[in-house]
């Protein structure tokens, strides 16, 4: 099965936090989007893709990028939760034919062709494919929004770990004085250290831990959780049910039910709840997210100009990759950060920041290009990432883009 993963005109609600990266690159569970797409399907060389144009130019490997040819390729929406139901509908899915969910295309089969169906930002219009294929309706997860994979995120890390991780494989140093609750629920990967006093308890939901980990003392997680490679839990730190932390990440205070994509930074007292880091964030000392009213009603957000009912009654901060926070920083419930922005003041910001932007509730400026790409070559820098040519180029062409979408001059 040869599969290329596209990204259609709703990425758009997906910002910020795919400003950076396709949508496939999304976590939600312990793994990304694509990560579930290959496992599940049995992948590996036989997935290329089509993303916009500015992240195929600029961060896209040129050989992964799929060129139309008439071959016999399956189509598969970015968006997309990979299960094993997808493997078996795409195995019985016509040339011709595309699989509905919810109203949205979530694949296609079309002789290799997919030029006709994309836009001038190099997306796939969906409607163009409904129109031109005959449709199959199947009930598929796709993420519309942020707070979509922020729902999933507990059931995905179940999920992902009964089917790729190894039910009580203790490998790494569990030090004396640490509590295990349910060990045979746990993963805890090569290279991983466990220090004392901490207690890991998997008795409602497993708890995995990647390799090269590092939990310090008296911290406490409970799952489902994932910590992944390299990833720092401070000392003391309390990581509640349904939480993801990506690679190469510090995470200190109280996190709950919360996706963190990796390379960030929360390291010290404060509360995440129900919210989404992109990577190269760093929260400062205190800083604290609401994410439920005092109303107990639902939730509504500022998202691309537009005011939002989630329907939920949890949800918290969405904030892009290299965004940063001063000490004692506070957010209100479903506030949207961008990318590059710092934040910093007394009260609480507006609960919509666009990206590259610098101040607070008083105040707000544009953030100097020039600077933020001074600061992200720093950052990246301090943890052996390469920041070159590419990468900059990626980083104006995402300001551009940034503001463009956001409508500002």
């Amino acid at each position: 099965m040869k599969v290329v993963l596209f990204e259609d005109e709703y990425y758009i609600q997906l910002l910020p936090l795919v400003y950076f990266r396709p949508v496939w690159e999304l976590r939600c569970g312990a793994l990304s989007l694509v990560e579930k797409v290959i496992r599940y399907l049995s992948l590996s060389s036989s997935i290329s893709f089509r993303a916009r144009r500015y992240l195929e130019q600029y961060y896209l490997p040129r050989q992964s990028l799929y060129e139309s040819k008439a071959e016999d390729v399956f189509f598969l929406n970015g968006a997309v939760v990979a299960n094993p139901e997808l493997a078996m509908a795409l195995t019985h899915l016509p040339d011709g034919h595309c699989l509905v969910s919810n109203d949205r295309v979530v694949a296609f089969r079309d002789k290799g062709e997919i030029r006709k169906y994309l836009n001038n930002d190099g997306v796939v219009i969906t409607q163009r494919v409904r129109e031109a294929l005959q449709e199959e309706v199947l009930e598929l997860p796709v993420l519309r929004y942020l707070w979509d994979a922020i729902d999933h995120n507990g059931p995905e890390i179940e999920r992902d770990f009964r089917s790729f991780a190894r039910a009580g494989f203790i490998a790494g140093r569990v030090d004396p004085g640490v509590v295990l609750l349910e060990e045979q629920n746990m993963h805890i990967d090569t290279g991983a250290v466990i220090k004392p006093g901490v207690v890991l308890d998997a008795e409602e939901g497993p708890i995995w831990i990647d390799r090269g980990a590092l939990i310090m003392p008296n911290s406490v997680i409970t799952g489902p959780a994932y910590i992944g490679p390299e990833s720092r839990i401070k000392i003391g730190a309390k990581i509640y049910p349904a939480t993801s932390i990506g690679p190469v990440c510090k995470m200190g205070g109280e996190v709950e039910g919360s996706i963190i994509q990796g390379y960030a930074n929360k390291q010290h007292d404060g509360f995440l709840g129900h919210a989404y880091l992109g990577c190269w964030v760093n929260l400062g000392a205190d800083t604290n997210n609401s994410d439920l009213k005092n109303s107990y009603g639902t939730i509504r957000v500022m998202l691309n100009g537009r005011e939002i009912d989630t329907g939920k009654r949890f949800l918290g901060l969405m904030m892009g990759d290299h965004s940063k926070t001063a000490i004692n920083t506070m957010f209100n419930t479903g506030t949207i950060v961008g990318v590059s922005c710092n934040i910093f003041g007394a009260e609480m910001p507006p609960k919509f920041v666009p990206s590259f932007s610098w101040g607070g509730a008083t105040r707000m400026v544009d953030y100097d290009l020039e600077k933020s790409i001074q600061v992200a070559k720093i950052v990246m820098e301090r943890r052996k990432v390469t920041f070159g040519e590419k990468e900059e180029r990626l980083f104006r062409a995402v300001y551009r883009f940034s503001r463009r979408i956001e409508k500002r001059g």
